[in-house]
């Protein structure tokens, strides 16, 4: 059989479904044995402790753990309103309608797209449902009531990684038009304005929906049943991401890369209107930069929140101390909405005085003083609120008075990391570094080689400088953790250092996302400075007749073409720089939370750390070759998804090449920019789909191989997929903002140092915007759902159903591999001849 590829929608229903009853059969083979216990305790079978009981702890002199939570139920409403507030704003802004036709246009093609991934991800919803069920109603035999609430939870996951996101290309596509149109004026503070009051709109929107579903968890779901449901709203949103993310990020770079290659075929600008390939490119702006980091930002706040839940209830013994740390947890996580609602309005003060007057400022600014001034907010708000809840941390009559620092500071340190890793990822990436300078250097006197290495070079020293930055920062948590924590956290003190030190890991990554909102904010900067640019091409404003006049006559001001033009081109160059700068945060955050994650299963397979201990060891043969196979994971997905992108580009390029008409119209056809936006659509769900059935797969196979097996997989896909991810998104970040260098500052469009610059960043497109950022979901739903199959396989086991575990090992491996194979081989690029 020979895989061809075709622009025409792939048929897979037959196999989807066929596929579906396999793993339903498979798991009724798997379930049909008694399931003994096997003795260990797991997430799933977390009780969660009474929060109301006033006999376990008080605070504030006789206010429950609940009662003081309850409270964190108006925060969040109140971050919902503050983001409709802006949202309202934004949208009462003034825009010319012909900018706000091409916005329009923008999002209905989006919305067409994201009805699609909708549909997409329900079919996949399938699939871990079936896992699910297996798993809690099989193995650990709960009511069928019980296991619908558990995947009502999954979908609440995914429904609030898709609405969030939805919210977000909303949004963005409202202030994508109004930033062109404001750029009309000549003044750059509004340029700068707009967009960042779009993010933070979805920084607090999607913040507040995700704690505001965990309260819900946490306090009104009955507590035999909450940490069960905590890890279906943990999938669903793992899962949503995932999908998202995989596929936004090949839609995004198809479109980019077809749209892009144009300028050098035809010698043509950038987001010209003839360009068949621009309304897909900016459509691609949305999904892969504003709907993939959207969700994936959802479900990292997610999921790192119920690592930490899982951590304290698995490795905390005392009911008391349970309570203490829970509440404290989740009043560092409600503070934080406020640290970075305060920071933001206080920002917007500062930079309206220092910047709004002015003829020209550099755009990355305010955005780093709003990430610094967010970071020493949250400094400040996390010690105040640690020593008012946890001052005197007391357990059986003994009170802990350095604890709540000693926290803090752990918590400090992640949250430095927040404004650090930016920071270094601007030395690598930013329109002012010496790297990119370089790459433009080289790119003069080597042309696309030379730039492609120098590229190259900056994401594997940035690489390097990051994870130095990490190590550090958890060497200094780790040594903080010995201590008070040590005393509280396990009566058993080896076992209490050891768990203390991951307890500091989970409480590094909690830090990272300390400016959640601030954070998902300068992300989405990006993708509203790059629609903006394509906004005021497409609208070919400077056409339309009487404009002058109109505009001077409705909105009070003289339009200056000139300058609007340069202030979107250098305002999209820090969007670049600071979609960049995101990356690493989130990426850093699923290694380290991963690291709480992972042994949440280690202690699951170790009875609690009591036996089997010497299984976790390079001399453990599966443990040593499951190293191996995660690495050899992280470069496969590498791969896939950056075939899926340079298959589509093709079709892309192939069908914008032969249809773009330059002398006949000034505008292409709606039929062939949907013909565009088809292709990206149609090679994105192929290419999701092979990867995340290979990902699901063989996350079950690994699982089943051997339970210490996938726990050595787990560990390399964290770290070399951390790696691999920062070292493919800061050269991408490198080569994007090269190009940029040369256009703005050296206005050398047309030349052949434009065309090499062009070269090197279609290189990037794939590297920074859809292999790099999709591993932070990948590795979490791979630790997530792995738990529920490791347990699966332990318990088959212990029931003496050896030869059921490995007869499933095989065959889940071979649909893997069946899958891997589909990946490259299903989705290689067939020439016309070939294809005949």
């Amino acid at each position: 059989m020979k895989f061809g590829i075709s622009t025409h929608a792939p048929t897979w229903g037959n196999l989807k479904h066929r596929l579906i009853s396999m793993v339903l059969v498979l798991f009724a083979m798997a379930a049909v044995p008694a399931m003994a216990t096997t003795g260990h305790v797991s997430e799933a079978d977390l009780v969660l402790p009474d929060l109301s009981d006033l006999s376990l702890v008080t605070f504030f002199s006789g206010t429950s753990g609940w009662t003081l939570l309850s409270y964190g139920l108006l925060v969040c409403i109140g971050g919902l309103i503050f983001g409709a507030v802006i949202y309202g704003q934004i949208y009462r802004l003034p825009v010319h309608r012909s900018m706000a036709e091409v916005s329009e246009l923008i999002y209905e093609t989006c919305k067409t797209y994201m009805i699609t991934q909708g549909k997409f991800l329900l079919i996949l919803q399938a699939f871990t449902a079936v896992i699910m069920i297996g798993y809690f109603y099989f193995v650990q035999h709960l009511a069928v009531s019980s296991v619908a609430l558990i995947l009502i939870f999954s979908l609440i996951g995914i429904a609030g990684s898709f609405m969030v996101a939805w919210f977000g290309i909303r949004i963005n596509t409202l202030a994508n038009s109004r930033t062109a149109f404001a750029s009309l004026a000549a003044k750059p503070y509004p340029v700068y304005a707009i967009p960042i009051k779009s993010g933070i709109s979805i920084g607090m929107l999607l913040i507040s929906t995700e704690l505001l579903i965990m309260l819900c968890i946490m306090l009104f779901v009955p507590a035999e049943l909450s940490g069960k449901c905590f890890i279906g709203f943990a999938i669903g949103e793992s899962l949503g991401a995932a999908a998202l993310r995989i596929a936004g990020g090949i839609f995004t770079k198809i479109a980019d890369i077809g749209s892009d290659l144009m300028k050098i075929e035809f010698g043509i600008q950038e987001d010209d209107a003839r360009n068949p390939g621009v309304i897909a490119d900016c459509a691609g702006d949305n999904a892969g930069d504003s709907v993939g980091p959207t969700a994936d930002g959802f479900e990292t706040y997610g999921v790192t929140g119920v690592a930490l839940i899982s951590f304290i209830m698995l490795a905390v013994p005392e009911p008391a101390v349970q309570v203490q740390l829970l509440v404290w947890l989740f009043a560092m996580r409600i503070m934080m909405v406020v640290a970075s609602g305060i920071s933001y309005l206080g920002n917007q003060i500062m930079a309206k005085r220092l910047y709004g007057d002015k003829a020209r400022f550099n755009f990355e600014s305010p955005l780093t003083s709003l990430v610094w001034i967010t970071s020493v907010v949250s400094l400040i708000i996390t010690f105040i609120v640690s020593y008012l809840l946890i001052g005197h941390f007391t357990v059986n009559g003994q009170s802990y008075t350095n604890l709540w620092w000693q926290l803090s500071l752990i918590i400090t340190l992640g949250t430095l990391a927040g404004a650090i890793i930016p920071e270094i990822v601007k030395v690598f990436t930013s329109t002012h570094s010496k790297h990119v300078r370089e790459v433009v250097t080289a790119s003069e006197a080597g042309g696309a080689s030379l730039n492609i290495l120098s590229g190259l070079v900056a994401g594997y020293f940035s690489a390097f400088w990051i994870g130095v930055i990490i190590v550090g920062l958890m060497s200094g948590a780790y040594l903080l953790s010995q201590h008070e924590l040590t005393t509280i956290i396990n009566p058993d003190y080896a076992k209490a250092a050891m768990m203390s030190a991951v307890f500091s890991f989970g409480l590094v990554a909690f830090g990272f996302l300390g400016m959640g909102p601030v954070t998902i904010a300068v992300d989405s900067y990006g993708p509203v400075t790059d629609n903006a640019q394509s906004v005021y091409e497409l609208s070919m404003i400077e056409q339309v007749p009487g404009i002058e006049a109109e505009v001077k006559r409705d909105y009070g001001f003289d339009l200056n073409f000139k300058t609007a033009k340069f202030l979107l081109e250098e305002n999209d160059g820090a969007g670049n720089t600071f979609k960049a700068t995101a990356k690493p945060v989130l990426i850093g955050t699923a290694v380290v939370g991963a690291t709480t994650m992972v042994f949440s299963i280690v202690m699951l397979l170790t009875s609690g750390l009591t036996e089997n201990l010497e299984m976790l060891s390079l001399l453990h043969p599966p443990f040593l070759l499951g190293l191996i196979s995660g690495g050899a994971t992280i470069f496969w997905f590498s791969g896939a998804s950056t075939q899926a992108v340079s298959t589509g580009a093709y079709r892309a390029v192939e069908f914008i090449s032969t249809h773009i008409r330059l002398d006949e119209v000034v505008q292409a056809s709606q039929k062939d920019s949907k013909k565009v936006v088809e292709i990206c659509t149609i090679y994105a769900q192929k290419g999701m789909f092979n990867i995340f059935m290979a990902v699901f797969f063989g996350t079950l196979a690994c699982a089943f191989i051997e339970p210490f097996f996938f726990i050595g997989y787990l560990i390399s896909l964290a770290i070399i997929g951390l790696y691999q991810a920062v070292f493919m998104a800061n050269a991408g970040g490198a080569w994007d903002n090269a190009k940029k260098i040369v256009e703005t500052e050296m206005h050398a469009k047309g030349t052949d140092l434009h065309n090499a610059s062009v070269v090197g960043d279609t290189v990037g497109d794939p590297f920074k915007d859809t292999a790099s950022v999709a591993m932070n979901p990948i590795i979490k739903f791979t630790t997530l759902f792995g738990l529920l199959a490791v347990e699966m396989a332990v318990g088959l086991f212990a029931q003496g159903q050896q030869s059921v575990v490995y007869a499933l090992a095989a065959v889940f491996l071979a649909i893997n591999l069946f899958f891997v194979f589909r990946s490259f081989y299903g989705m290689r690029i067939i020439a016309k001849k070939e294809a005949l």
